[in-house]
Order: C-alpha cells, then sequence, then structure tokens
C-alpha cells in the first residue's frame, strides 16, 4: 500500500471549499496509518492481497449494437472479483451489447469471461471467468453505513499505484439523462478519472460500491466541486442470485420510452430519442419539452420517471404532454421493454 500513500503527496483539490480540502487531506492522513485492512501498516501484503481482487476489463462490442455510437465498440474500465468461482461485479455499461469480453488480473495475466449478468434498474453487471483463478474475492460491505465524510479508497485495475484516498460528499437521489434513478448514490470527491467499474473500498477492505461517472456536482450549490458518482453495493444483494442463475432480476420490467433528456432551469429537454424505441414510433422528437406525464406537471428528470414507472409495468401506456416550439401537444407513448430493444449478444 505504500504507493497509495506516496500519491497522497502529489494529488491534491482545486476547489476552496476547505471542508472538502479538509477531508481529502484527513483522508491522505487516514491511509499514512492505516491500512485498507484496518490495521497499522506493518505488512503491505493485505492490502495488496485485498486489491488484487481488482482487475481489467476489456469489452468488444459490434459496430450494429444500440449502444455502440454513445459508448463506442471498446470499452474498457476495472471489475471486482467477488467470489470464489471466479464471479465478477462491474459496471453495466462496460459490457453491454459486447460480443468478446476479457480481464486482466492482477498477476497481467489475461483470462477469457462469461457474460452472466446485465441490470440496468442498478447499473451493474457480472462475469464470470471460464476458467477458475487464484484470486482472493474482495467481501462485500454495507455501504448503508457509508456517511458524508466517511473516508474510504477508489482503485480501478492496478494494484496500489491506481489506489488513491477519497472522501463521501454526498448520499442523494441521482437521475442519469437514459431513464435511471439510484435513490441513495455515492458521491466521492476528489475525482477519480480510471472510474469504469472501480471500486470503493472501506477501511476493512469491503467492497462499498462500483465506480460509475464523473460528475461536476458531487457537491452541490453555489460552490459546486466534481467528483465520482459510486452505485452502492447493498443494491446488489437483493437481486444477486437472480442475476447468476438467470441473467435477470426476477419480477416485471419498468416501462421505457426510449427518451434522453437534459434539465434546465426546470424545463426537462429531449436531447435525442433512441432509434426505433417507444418515443420516436409515438413522434417525439428531439428538442421536444416535456411539461406532463398523465396531466401531472414534471420539472426535473426524477419526476419524469417517477411518474411514467408509476403508470405500470413495460408496455403500458404514458400520455405525455409536450411543448414543441409554442404548441403544446398531447403524444401517447406505448412504452416498451428496454431488454427487447437492445442488441444483446452474451459471451
Amino acid at each position: 500500500m505504500r504507493n497509495v500513500l506516496d500519491n497522497c503527496k502529489h494529488k491534491g483539490l482545486t476547489t476552496p471549499l476547505q471542508r472538502v480540502a479538509a477531508s481529502w487531506l484527513s483522508s491522505c492522513l487516514l491511509f499514512l496509518t492505516l491500512s485498507v485492512s484496518g490495521a497499522a501498516v506493518a505488512d503491505d501484503s493485505k492490502g495488496d492481497e485485498i486489491l488484487s481482487a481488482i482487475v481489467g476489463v476489456r469489452a468488444e462490442v459490434p459496430i450494429t449494437a444500440r449502444t455502440a455510437a454513445a459508448l463506442g465498440t471498446e470499452r474498457q474500465g476495472s471489475g471486482v472479483v467477488i467470489d470464489e468461482d471466479g464471479l465478477i461485479v462491474t459496471i453495466g455499461y462496460l459490457i453491454l451489447e459486447a460480443s468478446r469480453v476479457e480481464v486482466t488480473l492482477a498477476d497481467s495475466l489475461t483470462v477469457p469471461v462469461n457474460i452472466v449478468a446485465y441490470d440496468h434498474d442498478t447499473g451493474f453487471g457480472l462475469l464470470r471467468t471460464v476458467h477458475p483463478i487464484d484470486t482472493t474475492p474482495m467481501k462485500l460491505g454495507k455501504s448503508a453505513d457509508v456517511e458524508e465524510s466517511t473516508q474510504l479508497l477508489i482503485s480501478g485495475y492496478g494494484g496500489a499505484a491506481a489506489a488513491q484516498p477519497a472522501i463521501v460528499v454526498s448520499r442523494r437521489v441521482f437521475a442519469g439523462y437514459w431513464e435511471y434513478l439510484l435513490e441513495n448514490a455515492i458521491f466521492t470527491a476528489p475525482p477519480y478519472r480510471n472510474f469504469g467499474g472501480a471500486a470503493l473500498v472501506s477501511t476493512d477492505g469491503e467492497l462499498m460500491g462500483v465506480g460509475s461517472l464523473i460528475v461536476g456536482d458531487a457537491v452541490q450549490g453555489q460552490q459546486q466541486i466534481p467528483g465520482n458518482m459510486f452505485v452502492p453495493i447493498d443494491i446488489l444483494k437483493p437481486i444477486l442470485k437472480d442475476l447468476v442463475t438467470s441473467g435477470r432480476a426476477s419480477g416485471s420490467s419498468r416501462p421505457w420510452l426510449g427518451v434522453y433528456t437534459e434539465e434546465f432551469r426546470e424545463r426537462l429537454f429531449v436531447t435525442r430519442v433512441a432509434d426505433q424505441g417507444p418515443a420516436a414510433k409515438a413522434g417525439i422528437e428531439t428538442g421536444d419539452i416535456i411539461v406532463a406525464v398523465d396531466g401531472q406537471e414534471v420539472a426535473s428528470m426524477e419526476d419524469f420517471y417517477r411518474r411514467v414507472w408509476a403508470q405500470g409495468d413495460a408496455g403500458t401506456q404514458a400520455a405525455l404532454t409536450v411543448l414543441r416550439g409554442s404548441k403544446l401537444m398531447n403524444i401517447t407513448v406505448e412504452s416498451g421493454n428496454r431488454y427487447e430493444w437492445l442488441r444483446l449478444n452474451p459471451v
């Protein structure tokens, strides 16, 4: 873990918020005196063993994939080995619609993997190595215990040199423009660049979250600061068995419209619509402003999703009111199932 400690000397925050800067310094000091196993740094081997569970993930995606234009056809990030049989959790967009995936272990050995599952509601993806591997899995922690000012470690693939101390600066709802909503996302600072699938690790060496995004508003308000958004590991636990056995969480799918939006001054603008998706078929256009769902006004992505999902399961109709130019229009969209629209091609 000594390389982690050296990183503290060379990294810093540019934000003027002294509270966050002080937390960053405190985080560095924490890892000067503690290893990720929670013991005094007398032996780096335990920390190295914990970080060895973090693997590199590389996916190849066909050019014909629905997500190829937005996410690319070659995707790289990290994942975390979480059981003795080579099960790996990563962020789902890395492997979505992939035709081939491989992982690189801590000893630089590259091995093929099978895609086990992709879950849109949480954002998690699961892989499993084709052959047994000699890697100690990382234990799943209790992310409910992660509060603001909690000091943690972020690490992508690369061992101690890739690790960075961080501070939790916010726990709140996160709404993504791709019809995605997390109730209690974890936001950390300072930013970690190689965030895709990175591990958020407690001082006990347990996995608390998986890296999803870099954001400009990890701390909100007049003086926003950048950081990362992590998907809490707790939301994987209730669906893990279903994902492993059937590749999907049990239960019905939420209605999906195939509309991508952006908030601006309490207005919800359509930035694009999914090709051949429900919204496109119904006549929703880029530039439309979504005003209401089923007669109830919406002013944010969170409002919009909750209104649509309240209508029922995938296949239900969503009555949208949109402003196009100076004209209000009522458009009914027959929702679909996102999984049926995606061109999934499991390895």
